[in-house]
């Protein structure tokens, strides 16, 4: 292998990893705006009493569950949402943990 396919190769790869870091950088922002527009479809943070999440469902507890917008949350990405008294518990994919956190650090 001579000096010039070398530096192509090192050139592809230097692309490669410039492309992979900003589509990460995209996908934290996306998740970001997520987290903010759920809590705003959950009613507000003063609406959440707690939230909780096992796996990759996300319990909430609410003061107020009629305020909550379900359609929208499921446009977030939600597999689904089943409604008990007080709380819904939301199916998401691998984000509930952070989700969680999120909400946690808010309210």
């Amino acid at each position: 292998m001579n000096v010039s396919t070398t530096l192509q190769y090192i050139i592809i790869a230097v692309v490669i990893l410039i492309i992979l870091a900003v589509a990460i950088k995209l996908n934290r922002k996306d998740f970001a705006i997520k987290e903010n527009k759920l809590i705003d479809f959950l009613g507000g943070k003063d609406n959440i009493i707690n939230a909780e999440c096992n796996m990759s469902r996300f319990k909430v507890i609410l003061r107020d569950i009629s305020i909550v917008n379900k359609d929208a949350i499921k446009s977030l990405g939600a597999k689904g949402i089943v409604e008990i008294d007080n709380q819904l518990k939301i199916i998401f994919d691998k984000n509930a943990k952070q989700l969680k956190k999120y909400i946690d650090e808010i309210v």
